[in-house]
């Protein structure tokens, strides 16, 4: 098909001028049929160039990072593993994931992404290159609005590759990529797939569908979505008030040519949770978030002049939520609303390669534009604020041959946050008969950043990379003027509007090797941290408004503030072949990852996830696949102040499929899946020490799911 940019099945890894892209054919994928096509261009998140790639076809389980051709590590979930797992958030997809977990407030429903022990503020979530839109770094209990069901593949992008996307990925990027804006013609006219699942824990049912087709330069995308769970089973009972649902989709268009391409999706997402545990679990706590949302993307290939490649991203949403449940007066009706409308649009100019003397340097400039406005209302604890951002970029790679890469990327932003602050006593309890001074106040940063790395390809397959960055974070704006009583999570947050940028200084050390019967992917990593912004428990106890902190019995109270902090930590994930069976092989895997953080002043960070340690055997031959792996967390004692330890926990997983190929005449679909997963078969009692809720919920007890997946 004449100018098809990705065409279904030829999906070759062509990186950015930083080499920050990943290789998008997974471990354990086998490339199907190529179509015909003049350009393999690719349009995923991270901006491409033409580079060497060794396509993957040995058996994997989402353990390892994909490409080795990259100067940052990057984790990603393909389409067959989340057919498979069936996650419904992204915190549940990549949680066993070394190097991630995630938040677990509302398991099911609202479990958003940690990386590395950052999270929030520090962790940015998007859709097809754009920020979601959403109010889930507010607080634990608000889900991020997107259903991984309909993605294509999920990136966790590290290090210096955040830079393309401003302050707030300082922690990392979660990346979700589907094919909501058409980005190719399937080779046949049409392609789709349907998933369903059933499982145990939770009575939990869901399905998901997604539709591709075009012709003549015009192509279209559909998408669906519907899961539902009852309150999920735990050893021993069942974690009340934890019942979820949700569902949505979307419709995108785009016209594609010889160039270029342009294309425009509308989506739309509506659900219904409850937060188990506590306060929320008595009060039948529940959120109803709704999310309408259009995105734009494109690319132009000029002919001539000093670009090749120039490609925007575009996009803007609707958000609200409501917090219902029992309130002070006995009655089960609305408690707090928050909204968020929010817009960003990014254009990047990649230029045409440049020959020097010692060698190719390749690159790009980017122009980033963002605003954000929240508003909320009745017991909720920020006031409206509108947030806006601009900022430029450039990434620049020195190719000097012999499998030797330099590269050097910077940023700088400018952040204008306006609110109204309050002027707390400094012990934060109230003076009898007065009442804290509020204020308009208007906040301006100009964050900036920095990164230099180094990557050398070594004997039999290894690349080796050496990253160092400068990056400082404006604070944002529930960090400078939250005042009042979250519901949901049982706090009440007082903003410091005092707060300085934060700044990060990280050396990072990695080797890997993708190819033949050995993989490999470890990473070392240390940040010093200047001014870390966090929110301290202060012990004191509040109800529903300021007079009553010291006093109160509901509410911890929480202020945030400044500290210096150190972080280090590793990520290693291992997989050997060992025996060939049919046309496949068995073999092993294993993985451990940690994080340590802590204060200068020799406290903890809080909610810092314990080190763990896994591995397992698998199977993958004849269209079988089998594997049977345990994950095994340590007790986490390196606790903050008024937290508890948390025990360690084992979660035995085992999982058996079979894929078989059909005749589409015959049956209606090219391919079908179906296969039996089961999570946490020793029924262990499982706490995640990076939650608010873990002394109050255990996560899923004994699962066994049954699902099924056909592909057309």
């Amino acid at each position: 098909m004449r100018g098809a940019f990705w065409s279904e099945g030829r999906r070759a890894t062509l990186l950015y001028g930083t080499a920050l892209a990943t290789a998008l054919l997974p471990l354990g994928a086998v490339a199907a049929p190529q179509a015909e096509v003049l350009d393999e261009i690719s349009v995923t998140s991270v901006s491409p160039v033409q580079a060497r790639t060794t396509p993957i076809a040995n058996p994997g389980f989402g353990v390892l990072p994909v490409a080795t051709d990259t100067f940052s590590p990057v984790t990603v979930v393909t389409q067959d593993q989340i057919a498979r797992n069936q996650p419904t958030t992204l915190g549940d997809a990549l949680a066993d994931r070394p190097g991630l977990s995630s938040s677990s407030y509302a398991p099911g429903a609202a479990s958003r992404p940690i990386i590395r022990g950052l999270d929030n503020a520090r962790v940015r979530i998007q859709e097809n290159g754009v920020i979601t839109g959403d109010v889930s770094d507010l607080g634990e209990d608000h889900g991020v609005p997107m259903n991984p069901l309909v993605d294509q593949r999920i990136e966790v992008i590290r290090g210096p590759a955040t830079l393309r996307y401003g302050s707030g990925s300082i922690g990392g990027v979660v990346s979700s990529e589907n094919n909501r804006v058409p980005t190719f013609i399937p080779a046949k006219g049409y392609s789709g797939q349907v998933t369903t699942g059933f499982s145990s824990v939770d009575a939990g049912r869901l399905g998901a569908a997604t539709v591709d087709a075009g012709g003549d330069g015009i192509a279209v995308h559909a998408d669906g979505f519907a899961s539902a769970t009852d309150s999920y089973a735990i050893p021993g009972g069942i974690q009340r008030n934890s019942a979820t649902q949700s569902q949505g989709g979307s419709v995108g268009i785009s016209a594609i040519g010889d160039r270029g391409f342009v294309g425009i999706a509308f989506s739309h997402y509506d659900a219904l949770y409850q937060i188990p545990g506590g306060e929320a679990e008595q009060a039948r706590t529940r959120l109803d978030p709704r999310q309408d949302k259009v995105t734009s993307r494109g690319e132009y290939r000029p002919t001539e002049g000093p670009f090749e490649v120039i490609r925007y991203w575009a996009g803007g949403s609707v958000y609200r939520h409501d917090e219902i449940g029992i309130g002070e007066n006995g009655i089960d009706g609305l408690q707090a609303t928050f909204k968020n409308r929010e817009v960003e649009a990014r254009v990047e100019l990649q230029h045409v390669p440049v020959t020097l003397p010692f060698g190719t340097l390749t690159g790009a400039l980017g122009l980033q534009s963002g605003r954000r406005v929240l508003n909320s209302a009745l017991e909720s604890f920020l006031p409206p604020t509108d947030s806006r951002s601009n900022a430029a970029y450039l990434f620049e790679e020195l190719n000097v041959g012999n499998g030797l890469r330099f590269q050097a990327a910077g940023r700088i932003e400018g952040d204008r946050i306006a609110s109204t602050a309050t002027l707390f006593p400094s012990d934060y309890l109230p003076v009898p008969g007065e009442d804290p001074e509020q204020f308009r106040l208007t906040r301006r940063f100009a964050p900036k950043s920095a990164s230099v790395g180094a990557l050398q390809d070594l004997p039999y397959g290894f690349v080796a990379s050496l990253n160092g960055s400068y990056v400082e974070r404006a604070p944002t704006g529930y960090e400078l003027f939250s005042q009042g009583p979250h519901d949901a999570t049982a706090t009440f947050e007082i903003g410091n509007p005092n707060l300085k940028l934060e700044r990060a200084r990280t050396a990072e050390i990695s080797i890997r090797r993708a190819e033949g019967p050995f993989r490999l992917d470890a990473t070392g990593y240390y940040t010093r941290y200047t001014g870390f912004i966090y929110r301290n428990y202060t012990g004191a106890l509040c109800d529903d408004d300021f007079a009553s902190c010291g006093s109160g019995s509901e509410l911890r109270q929480i202020v945030y503030r400044q500290q210096n902090a150190t972080f280090y930590g590793a990520e290693i994930g291992a997989q050997i072949d060992l025996l060939p069976v049919g046309n496949g092989w068995a073999g092993i895997e294993a993985q451990y990852d940690f994080v340590h953080a802590q204060f200068d002043d020799g406290s903890y960070v809080p909610r810092i996830p314990p080190h763990r340690l896994g591995g397992g055997v698998f199977v993958r031959a004849d269209g079988w696949y089998a594997r049977v792996n345990l994950l095994h967390a340590f007790d986490h004692t390196e606790i903050a102040a008024f937290e508890t330890t948390t025990a360690g926990w084992n979660d035995l997983r085992a999982e058996v499929s079979y894929t078989k190929s059909l005749d589409p005449a015959l049956y209606g679909a090219s391919e079908v899946t179906l296969g039996l997963q089961g999570r946490n078969l020793l029924d262990d009692d499982i706490r995640n020490s990076a939650s608010f809720k873990k002394d109050e919920i255990l996560l899923q007890g004994r699962n066994v799911r049954l699902f099924m997946t056909a592909r057309f």
